[in-house]
């Protein structure tokens, strides 16, 4: 079973890709963007294939056997 994960991010969105690397998924921008272009990156439940889709708070990723919620810092200061 997959080991649910939170990572907290100090703006309103972050793009997918950069958040696979953020996040320690990928070692590379390139390899993100390969995951996500074969289609093994899920965003909330649905696979996703945009590189650049803006990820927010409350969403939710998978790739592979890993899962990753998003927390935003912001919303937790206001």
């Amino acid at each position: 079973m997959a080991k649910q994960e939170i990572v907290r991010i100090h703006t309103e969105f972050i793009k997918l890709d950069s958040l696979l690397k953020f996040a320690g998924l990928c070692d590379t921008g390139g390899f993100a963007k390969e995951l996500v272009q074969q289609g093994q990156v899920k965003v909330n439940g649905e696979v996703c294939t945009m590189r650049g889709k803006k990820i927010r708070s409350g969403d939710i990723i998978s790739v592979d056997k890993y899962t990753i919620r998003i927390e935003s810092e912001t919303s937790e200061s206001a």
